[in-house]
């Protein structure tokens, strides 16, 4: 089967590549064809319920893997694999194959991305990370948007209407109230409690609001010892301690009662017996010679024991130290549960802002330890889906818990625990699976829910595309596009104007540049009439722009 011609190439097996050929297959109709790996196959996602995609597995990526994708009459080339090296030997094999191509590189290190894009051409370098971690950021912290957007000479920011002045308001983006979720781009600004607003920087981070912020607990002194016990001692010794010391307690108990002993004087010839051992007395009963005899027994494995408490908690107190676990307590802090690349986004954004910070990670390899150790963020190496490591963290103590690891059954699962330790616990869940996330919202009360890839993959897009988009803002787990469109002369937008352009939910004009005017017009009159050659700004979604833009070409 020859793909035909004028499709788009997508290099990659996980979410972001899923999402991506979802959307340029359902919502631009464009033919995809998904070049992957055998290896990259065996952990690959379900293409074959998208309509239009199809799926070439290779044994490796080189030209004659390329020819089979059909590179060479293809619109553009997306390369999603979370691998930096890989994806730029691929960019450099599909120049050779076909010098024009549109290329769309994910990269990790957007530093060496953006010399990447100057070295390859007609190329755009993006980082799924990077894009997402501002929203999820904002949700933990309870903030109506992450980062500001820098269009023309104004930065526009995401902020609640109660927030800002009136008279700096640009447009409004949704109503947040419905009990079916957010109502984006509503036909009057005035209904929506969510606007895109003039600002700064500063104003932005000044008018936040927390969204199911609840007062943390204060540490007890009950819970510093519990977490030092913890650490100091492994869950083994603690268990064998706990136990020889229940059947000392219980048979000293014993014996006192059957002797007739009060309190001080049971507990003496008890703690006696243990320590120097049983002393044979003719006049003890049968029984009571039992309950000596175990008093003995345990007596000798009560100091190994203890010896074993003392050099198994110096050398497990030297290494938490080391991690900064006993720098307790940790109060109003965020918990980052996973360090993979959108953690160590996450990680870097939060002490930034100097926000307090704890982070677990399952492995010493994951990408984010390095970094943590260099901010002497504290730092757990533990499975995080068990209670103790949450625990150990301080969750039950904590502002927010942020389970961004890559599989949604491990944090939804560290949710759960969080949720145990704290009820009103706020927390930030990564989940790919919509479906999943709109039942979590509902039965387990966790209405916070991102997916990085459906957050990242518009941008993916409509750099695929070539389009210009400013940015984007999340809105609940809907994605709004900030874009620009140029009129060509002859289009179906030419001599319309801005009230019939504006389409509620699905796109705003919220700026037009008249052609030869060197400033935009913000907020133009919905009678405002559209030339050719102007520019539009506008905030849409994904289908509004779409629409646009097939509305700015010429017919």
């Amino acid at each position: 089967m020859t793909a035909p011609s004028n499709h788009f190439v997508i290099n990659g097996a996980d979410g972001l590549t899923y999402r991506l050929a979802e959307q340029l297959s359902s919502r631009y109709g464009s033919p995809v064809v998904v070049l992957m790996t055998r290896q990259q196959r065996l952990t690959a996602l379900d293409f074959e319920d998208l309509p239009g995609v199809r799926t070439v597995v290779v044994d490796r990526l080189d030209e004659a893997a390329l020819g089979q994708a059909n590179l060479a009459t293809a619109a553009g080339l997306a390369l999603t694999v979370q691998d930096d090296v890989g994806n730029i030997h691929v960019a450099l094999q599909a120049r050779d194959v076909a010098p024009g191509l549109r290329l769309v590189v994910r990269m990790y290190n957007t530093n060496l991305g953006h010399n990447i894009e100057t070295l390859l051409g007609d190329c755009k370098v993006l980082s799924d990370a990077e894009i997402a971690a501002p929203a999820l950021v904002a949700s933990a912290l309870g903030e109506v948007a992450a980062n500001p957007v820098r269009v023309g000479r104004r930065t526009l920011i995401v902020a609640r209407r109660a927030d800002v002045a009136p008279n700096r308001v640009v447009c409004g983006l949704a109503v947040t109230d419905g009990q079916e979720g957010p109502s984006i781009l509503p036909a009057s600004d005035d209904i929506a409690d969510l606007v895109l607003a003039e600002g700064d920087e500063k104003s932005n981070l000044e008018s936040t609001q927390r969204i199911g912020a609840t007062k943390p607990k204060r540490a007890s002194w009950f819970g510093l010892m519990l977490t030092f016990v913890s650490a100091v001692a492994s869950r083994k010794t603690r268990i064998a301690v706990t136990v020889v010391l229940g059947i000392i307690a219980a048979a000293g108990v014993a014996l006192g009662m059957s002797l007739g002993l009060p309190g001080w004087e049971g507990f003496y010839s008890a703690a006696a017996t243990v320590l120097t051992g049983p002393q044979p007395n003719a006049g003890y009963t049968t029984w009571q010679q039992a309950l000596q005899l175990v008093l003995g027994i345990a007596g000798l494995a009560f100091i190994p024991l203890i010896t074993a408490v003392i050099v198994e908690g110096s050398v497990r107190a030297r290494l938490a130290v080391a991690q900064v676990r006993l720098q307790q307590p940790h109060v109003n802090h965020v918990v980052v549960v996973g360090l993979g690349g959108v953690g160590t986004r996450v990680l870097r954004l939060l002490h930034d802002r100097g926000i307090k910070v704890v982070a677990i990670a399952a492995s010493e390899q994951a990408r984010g330890v390095s970094l943590a150790r260099e901010l002497e963020i504290p730092l757990i190496i533990g499975e995080p889906s068990r209670e103790s490591t949450l625990r150990m963290a301080g969750v039950e103590r904590c502002r927010a818990l942020m389970a961004v690891e890559r599989a949604d059954v491990s944090n939804l699962e560290t949710a759960l625990h969080g949720r145990n330790l704290q009820e009103r616990l706020h927390v930030v869940l990564r989940l790919f699976d919509g479906d999943l996330a709109a039942r979590v919202r509902r039965t387990f009360n966790l209405p916070l829910s991102r997916s990085v890839s459906y957050l990242a993959a518009p941008a993916f897009a409509e750099a695929l595309m070539d389009r210009e988009v400013i940015g984007t803002f999340s809105v609940g787990r809907r994605v709004l596009l900030l874009a620009e469109a140029s009129v060509v002369p002859g289009s179906a937008l030419e001599g319309k104007t801005i009230g019939e352009v504006d389409t509620p939910g699905m796109l705003r004009v919220i700026a037009l540049t008249e052609f030869g005017e060197p400033r935009p017009l913000w907020r133009p009159a919905a009678g405002r009439r559209i030339g050719a050659r102007d520019m539009l700004t506008v905030v849409a979604s994904r289908d509004g722009l779409s629409n646009l833009v097939s509305r700015s070409a010429r017919t």
